[in-house]
């Protein structure tokens, strides 16, 4: 990529009206701009641009919409104590999203430019910013192909985009814990397919299952294994882990399981206050016998967009269960507070995780 290349800037010339705190609804609003930026095979990477907020123009024949060519990323940016906004490892989220190009066979991003633009989006959106606790600016980077042809095999052309979303709570229970459906019939993805890497078409498997959840009250899925329909890999939006009997557990990455930007930080936050953490395979029945046991202290999701998010009820197979008594166990709410402390600004950061958008002087008040 020309390290020369600049962002350029079309500013909209009427600006939306900003949602109050309490009509943040996740993913619902808007800001009044977003990135693009163009790939051709001739071109590589090119023509970076800022414009107002509007619809894409693709043609029908846009080999997104028939072979599902497509990735994307999520982060946030938040508005810390000093009135500066930041970001909570942006760096690994780009990282993540080459990884996911790599098996969706889209080229590569200059990931050092990609994270300029974004921080220059966002200080151009920093109005955008909600100032009330647990409320943040969701950031969506993805990518498309775009080449008009009918054909199985990889587009030559792709378009960039990163919209932005001011946002509260992802789920209406906040830090309470939410309620689970283990999912036995339906596969989520498997080893060799493209469950590490965040595409689209991963999600639109999960829908069905994710339906029936919701209709019988569960906020939530939680997949297991595609091969044996054993072993636990993640919840629809969340990775998750388990305390029994004093250790935490989280499933292994197995080709299968999306590497979490929060998992990450969770496994390295415990390693820092010296409790034990395990990476390893754990089958549901594992889990449900620890339960019965009372060796099952406590279960939680984390993930960029619930932060943690504690579990308090299991249903598999026929069988209900409870996990501490349906209650916030005390890692769960540590973690909630030391990571969203860090997120904004109101702990320190002893892990280097901020990224700094805009200095106080510059920020709205």
């Amino acid at each position: 990529m020309d390290e020369e290349m600049r962002v350029s800037v079309s500013m909209c010339e009427n600006h939306k009206q900003k949602p109050s705190t309490q009509e943040l609804i996740f993913g619902r609003s808007f800001t009044d701009h977003m990135f693009i930026m163009d790939f051709s095979d001739e071109l590589a990477w090119h023509n970076p641009r800022i414009v107002p907020y509007q619809p894409i123009s693709i043609a029908p024949s846009a080999m997104v919409f028939h072979y599902g060519q497509s990735v994307f990323e999520g982060m946030k940016a938040y508005l810390n104590q000093e009135g500066e906004v930041q970001l909570f490892r942006p760096q690994k989220n780009l990282r993540r999203m080459n990884r996911s190009n790599d098996r969706l066979c889209i080229p590569e991003i200059d990931e050092a430019f990609v994270l300029k633009a974004i921080k220059q989006l966002v200080e151009l959106e920093k109005e955008w910013v909600p100032n009330a606790e647990g409320t943040s600016l969701y950031i969506r980077p993805f990518i498309i192909s775009t080449e008009p042809f009918l054909g199985v095999a990889p587009s030559r052309r792709y378009q960039l985009y990163v919209i932005l979303s001011p946002v509260g709570a992802y789920y209406k229970e906040g830090i309470n814990p939410v309620s689970i459906l283990v999912e036995n019939e339906y596969v989520r993805a498997v080893a060799g397919g493209t469950g590490e890497a965040k595409t689209g078409g991963n999600y639109a498997s999960s829908l069905k299952a994710q339906e029936i959840a919701a209709k019988d009250g569960y906020s939530q899925v939680l997949w297991l294994d595609g091969i044996e329909k054993k072993y636990i890999e993640e919840v629809g939006s969340m990775n998750v882990f388990f305390k029994i009997d004093g250790e935490i557990v989280t499933p292994a990455l197995n080709g299968s399981i999306l590497s979490g930007v929060t998992r990450d930080s969770v496994i390295q936050l415990l390693k820092h206050w010296n409790l034990p953490v395990t990476e390893r395979k754990i089958s549901m029945e594992e889990l449900y016998d620890a339960q019965q046991a009372g060796r099952l202290e406590e279960a939680f999701g984390t993930g960029t967009a619930a932060v943690i998010s504690p579990i308090g009820k299991f249903a598999w197979n026929e069988k209900q269960f409870t996990v501490n008594d349906g209650t916030t166990g005390p890692i769960a709410k540590r973690l909630y507070d030391t990571l969203t402390g860090i997120q904004y600004g109101q702990m320190d950061d002893p892990f280097g995780w901020i990224e700094k958008v805009t200095e106080k002087e510059n920020i709205h008040a």
